[in-house]
Parts: C-alpha cells; structure tokens; sequence
C-alpha cells in the first residue's frame, strides 16, 4: 500500500471502476468510519474522570461502525448539553481515508478468496490466483489484514491497489506498511469521531437588544470539562488502543461584522467548581458595535478551543504521546439585533444662557 499508487489509478474513470468493482467481486462490503451515521455511542462515565463509556454502534460490515472491528467509546459530555462534531483549527488537517485492520487467518483467507472469486472476472480472477500462488500463507504464522474505508468514496485519496487489497502481516512485521493500524491512526479516527458541547454563552444585554457603543458583555458557565474519545481494536489476538483528550482553554467571539470595535475577543477560561468560567468584565476586551444592525442581524459566533492530546491505551490519564493533534474547536452562532439609542449615541446637550438644556441632534 504505497502513497500515491491508487491516486495515479483513481485520475481516471477506469482506475475507479476497478477499484470499486473490486471491492464488490471481493465479497468484502466497505466499512465505514465515520460513526455519525448512526448517531454514535455517548459514554457513561464522568467527563474528565476517565470513566467507562458505551460503544458507538455498528457491526462487522455495516454503516456505523469505524472499520470492521474497531469501536468507539466517549465520555459523558454533561447532562443536557448542546453538542456538536469537533472541529480541527488546522484546516488542512484530515482523518485517515483508508488502513489495514487485521481480518482473516491464512486458512479463513483461503476459503474467503475461493468463495467470494468463484467465477469473477478481472481484475479478481487474477487477484485470485496470485493469492493461490501464494498458498495464502498456510503454513506461515501471521494474519491477513484487509483495507477498509472511512466513507463509501472509492475514488477518495486511498493509496490501494488492486494489487494489495489484503496484505499478509507476519508476527513480527520487519517492513510496516505504512498505512497498517496504528495507535497513532486510531488517535486520528478517535479525534474524527470528538464530540463537544457547544459554547452556553450568555450576552449581557441579550442578544436582540445590544446597543451601539455599548460594550458587549459574555459570561459563559458551562458544567463540562475535559472530553475524551477511545478508538480500540481487539480482534484475532491483534489489540491496540488511542484515547484522544481534549481541555476547553479559551473562548473566543466574533461580532459577525467589521461594524465593530474590536471585532472580536479572546478570553482564557477558568476552571471552577468542576467546571469552566467566562466573564468578560474587567477584562479589557468587549466586543462594541458601532452601527446598527437596522433592519437585519448580526452573526455573533461563540468558540471553545480544545487542547487535544492523545494517548495510546484506553486510559485518558495515560502519557501523552507524539506526534500532536491539532487543536479542536465547538462552535455556537447566533443573530443578535443592534438598535441605536439616541440618548446615548446622538444627543449632545448645550446650556443656554438661562441655564435650560436643549438636545440637538
């Protein structure tokens, strides 16, 4: 499986086909990664107190699961709380499109290949019988790992051919392929699959009547804590495990116009009460309209940043590992109305002589 070899096959209508209709003749349904499909697993265990959570749903071949045997497991995110994917702050960061996850013993491979290619065509006949000249590996101690998918997009960035559909992993692999399961790949998929709750904010005045040249003031009190997200494998003798961990460590929010001074701010959290705290006065930055919204409404958006680290065991409180994950980010966005209030933003009071005031403007 070598970077770049499905990549040159997929640039064409026909690299695809084969690719796909390969898939198909082989009798191995896709597996899918991405376990939103079915709504996930929400752990049951206390955030940030490393307890133990449900697994997300999904079986050997079916949507749901991320790969034929690898499951997710998250922790609680806190009674009611709004939630929604995490985000990467790295915009060019993606999960793994594809791996290797081991499926089949050498004599399990055997009676795979011969049923699912009884009478196929090419490319699979010749597939077939490359594998038999093979002998698939009968008499070698090791297993036969099998690629699996993150979407159902065959033509997506997958560096497989149909040459290396399934690879043969010895007990000790001397040569890794580079794209064989991992921790750190099952650290990416567990920080795919990151839920967060959203930002509870609280504008002071309420968001349909903020006022211009007045200073916007945030509050947040959120009940939540540290998240964590436990990809693990466990199948034929084969067992690994990453747990990514994110920390809320600021807030930041943007007015949803330039009509604004400053436009946005950025405030570090604090931690209390077994939660995490905002209030943004005293604090040097308030977000201040300096026009109105008249007629229309301004996009305010909240977001947390995440601190992501990961762990290569099901255990949150395990020592961070290398390379790091990107930070991750929940947002919120909600329309807040800005009015103008003549006796604050276009009165000016002059005395006259006999000392009655006159509003001008």
């Amino acid at each position: 499986m070598r970077a770049g070899a499905l990549s040159r096959a997929v640039r064409s209508g026909a690299g695809t086909v084969a690719v796909a209709g390969l898939a198909l003749m082989l009798g191995a349904h896709p597996v899918y990664a991405d376990d939103s499909r079915t709504g996930g697993g929400t752990g049951t265990g206390g955030t940030g107190t490393g307890g133990t959570g449900t697994p997300a749903a999904g079986g050997d071949s079916a949507k749901g699961a991320v790969g034929a045997h690898v499951r997710i497991t998250r922790s609680t995110l806190g009674s009611g709380a709004a939630t929604s994917r995490a985000t990467s702050s790295d915009v060019g960061w993606k999960p793994p499109v594809c791996w290797y996850e081991p499926m089949y013993t050498s004599r399990e491979y055997e009676e795979f290949i011969t049923s699912a290619y009884a009478g196929a065509g090419e490319p699979a006949a010749s597939y077939a019988k490359r594998r038999a000249d093979e002998d698939f590996h009968k008499d070698d101690k090791g297993l036969w790992w099998q690629v699996k998918f993150r979407d159902d997009d065959f033509s997506a960035e997958c560096p497989v051919t149909t040459d290396n559909w399934e690879i043969w992993v010895p007990p000790v692999d001397p040569a890794p392929d580079p794209h064989k399961l991992t921790p750190e790949i099952l650290s990416e998929l567990a920080y795919n699959a990151t839920v967060l709750p959203t930002p509870p904010v609280v504008l002071k005045p309420g968001a349909g009547r903020l006022v211009v040249n007045l200073g916007t003031r945030v509050t947040l009190d959120g009940d939540f804590g540290r998240v964590w997200t436990t990809a693990a494998l466990d199948h034929k003798g084969v067992r690994m495990a990453a747990t990514t961990v994110a920390t809320p460590v600021a807030l930041r929010v943007d007015a949803g116009t330039a009509d604004a001074d400053p436009r946005s701010c950025t405030y570090d959290l604090v931690e209390r009460g077994g939660g995490y705290t905002v209030d943004s006065a005293g604090a040097g930055c308030e977000v201040t309209y300096r026009r109105s919204s008249g007629d229309a409404a301004y996009p305010f958006r909240a977001s947390i940043t995440w601190k992501v680290t990961w762990t290569d065991s099901a255990d949150p409180d395990g020592p961070a590992r290398a390379p790091g994950l990107p930070d991750g980010l929940s947002t919120v966005e909600q329309d807040v109305t800005v009015r103008e209030i003549q006796a604050l933003n276009r009165a000016r009071v002059t005395r006259g002589s006999a000392g009655r005031v006159h509003r001008v403007g």
